[in-house]
């Protein structure tokens, strides 16, 4: 073989395989990177808003024994059923404790609000007058007496 014994010197690359490299190396990165932020644990929540003190507290209760006035007049004038009576005072008391505690009642299922602790008042109320009204067949409790549980627990809180 003629030329056999001559030396070739090695293949030089070019700069683009430099870059590719580069490249490769920044998405792998990138990819860590976006794996690592989304498998971090959740950030800790801020604490929950204090209680209303002494006015704050006393105007809320106002204002809420109030609307609860208001439904159960309304009830009493025949413009809202006894089923969507109860719906309302059952909001209307979610919200005051959602307003008062900061925990959110107007979204939790009662299981889970008795899970949390929640005012007796609350779940006695939610359990015997508001629940059976909404989710039972059948006739719904008489609202006077959701109106009553819902006094009691606008006024229980201190």
């Amino acid at each position: 073989m003629p030329g056999a014994d001559e030396l070739y010197p090695p293949v030089q690359y070019d700069g683009w395989w430099l870059l590719l490299a580069v490249a490769i190396l920044i998405a792998l990165a990138a990819g860590a990177w976006i794996v690592w932020a989304l498998t971090r644990p959740p950030r800790a929540r801020p604490a929950a808003p204090a209680a209303p003190l002494g006015a704050q507290l006393d105007a809320l209760r106002e204002r809420y024994l109030a609307q609860i006035a208001r439904v159960e007049g309304a009830y009493g004038d025949g413009d809202l059923s006894a089923r969507d009576a109860n719906a309302e005072l059952s909001r209307l008391t979610r919200a005051f404790v959602n307003e008062y505690t900061g925990v959110e009642t107007p979204v939790l299922p009662l299981d889970e609000l008795a899970a949390r602790g929640a005012s007796p008042d609350l779940i006695d109320a939610l359990r015997r007058h508001y629940y059976p009204s909404l989710f039972r067949r059948g006739a719904p409790v008489d609202p006077a007496a959701g109106a009553d549980a819902a006094r009691k627990v606008v006024t229980g809180w201190h």
